[in-house]
């Protein structure tokens, strides 16, 4: 005897497969509650998904571009340990003895000669942008 698991018979199955076949073809909403609807994609390439249109990655600080806090957060990780206020030749001691890229020390001897009083500080003077206040 051939094992029977389904609940219906043949003619119940054709007749719930007409009732539903509108359903399953029509391409168009089958629930009445919107909130069980099934969210709708895109199938179009984002490319980078943390940068918008206008370049900018998205969480970057108003008044900084993406590129801008990449080279900040790079500048501050070189800069590690350094006691301020500071002077253009201590950062740049500080830099060359930790092993920092010879551009960016090149870059910190350009630095005009006056005390600067933070990481974001210098990163102003050297051109990456200064967050603007959220609040």
């Amino acid at each position: 005897m051939p094992d029977k698991s389904d609940k219906h018979g043949a003619k119940l199955d054709d007749e719930i497969d007409r009732e539903t076949r509108g359903m399953v073809s029509g391409g168009h909403p089958t629930r009445a509650e919107e909130f069980r609807e099934t969210e709708p994609y895109s199938d179009d390439d984002p490319g980078d998904p943390v940068e918008n249109v206008a370049g900018e990655r998205e969480g970057s600080p108003p008044g900084m571009s993406g590129r801008d806090v990449e080279e900040r957060s790079a500048l501050a990780r070189m800069l590690t340990g350094v006691r301020y206020p500071a002077r253009p030749n201590e950062l740049v001691r500080h830099a060359a003895e930790g092993g920092a890229p010879d551009e960016a020390v090149e870059a910190l001897r350009s630095l005009p000669r006056r005390e600067y009083e933070n990481v974001a500080d210098v990163a102003e003077e050297l051109g990456y942008g200064r967050e603007e206040r959220r609040y």
